[in-house]
């Protein structure tokens, strides 16, 4: 039932040309599907798992009807979101994550917005509770130490992410959340739609650095947790957090922890000592697997 919901939370985004055949989908589908994917002159379709299903192939999507779920998604005030759209995304209620594909408008080789939509990505965000029980113990063991998540995009690092946050902050710990998109809480008029504990104190729309900054100033944490490291300044909001003595839970776009060292980025994190286990999901045919691993 809930997964359900988690659907129609999604479809609810959707013009209602297009919602009709969103609803007719198999019980399969609403259930399990992880985004809904719209391309101009394309049909809807669907990612379950590791593929993804066209529907609806008698219809053809026109790019109105695209501009459409933008102005639903913003709620006709895409202007308030232009920073977002300039960065390739808008997060609606409910935390669903529309990703944004069309025509740059660029000045001095930067990307200052985007017009003729021509492809929509709709994330689907899942509350999945028992996801981490099978990891939980182990993460924990002798006290809960700086944590790294680690998957491919799209691999259910925020899902883990927002459950690992609720077991430590029911468990007793305070936590800050710098929920930069708004993705794992999904917080709407000071409320959260997901379940994030009862000791988290969320922050949104903040940058990662200067989101830890503030929360470290203002809410005192035992952890901070925060999702996707990206760039050099979160690696700097990182090494922040961590020089003021507080634990660490985080995600980062990789396949292993030799991926991880790979990396440039990540490697001179992991050389820091900063994070003490990594948490590696592997996707197979839809289903997860999870392997700690500890790097001190």
């Amino acid at each position: 039932m809930q997964s359900r919901q988690e659907y129609l939370r999604a479809v609810k985004l959707l013009p209602p040309s297009l919602r009709e055949y969103a609803l007719e989908v198999s019980d399969e589908i609403a259930e399990r599907a992880e985004e809904i994917r719209l391309r101009a002159g394309r049909p809807l379709s669907f990612v379950v798992g590791d593929e993804e299903r066209d529907t609806a192939e008698t219809h053809v999507l026109k790019p109105s009807e695209l501009q459409f779920v933008l102005e639903i998604a913003t709620r006709a005030s895409a202007h308030s979101y232009a920073d977002s759209i300039r960065m390739g995304f808008v997060t609606a209620e409910g935390g669903c994550r529309v990703g944004l594909c069309g025509t740059a408008i660029s000045d001095n080789d930067m990307i200052t917005g985007l017009r003729r939509i021509s492809s929509i990505c709709i994330r689907i965000p899942r509350e999945k509770r028992g996801c981490a029980d099978s990891v939980f113990g182990l993460l924990s063991a002798g006290g809960f130490e700086s944590v790294l998540i680690v998957s491919p995009p799209g691999g259910g690092k925020t899902t883990i992410l927002r459950e690992l946050t609720r077991l430590i902050s029911d468990g007793g710990k305070r936590v800050a959340l710098v929920d930069e998109r708004n993705e794992v809480a999904g917080l709407h008029e000071g409320l959260p739609c997901f379940d994030v504990g009862r000791r988290t104190d969320v922050l949104t729309g903040a940058p990662k650095a200067g989101g830890v900054m503030m929360v470290l100033r203002s809410m005192a944490p035992q952890i901070i947790a925060f999702d996707e490291i990206t760039a050099p300044e979160d690696v700097e909001a990182v090494y922040l957090a961590a020089n003021c003595g507080v634990r660490l839970l985080a995600t980062a776009h990789a396949d292993s922890v030799d991926d991880l060292k790979r990396r440039p980025l990540y490697r001179k994190m992991l050389e820091g000592g900063i994070f003490r286990r990594v948490l590696i999901i592997e996707n197979y045919g839809g289903k997860r697997k999870y392997t700690v691993e500890e790097l001190l």
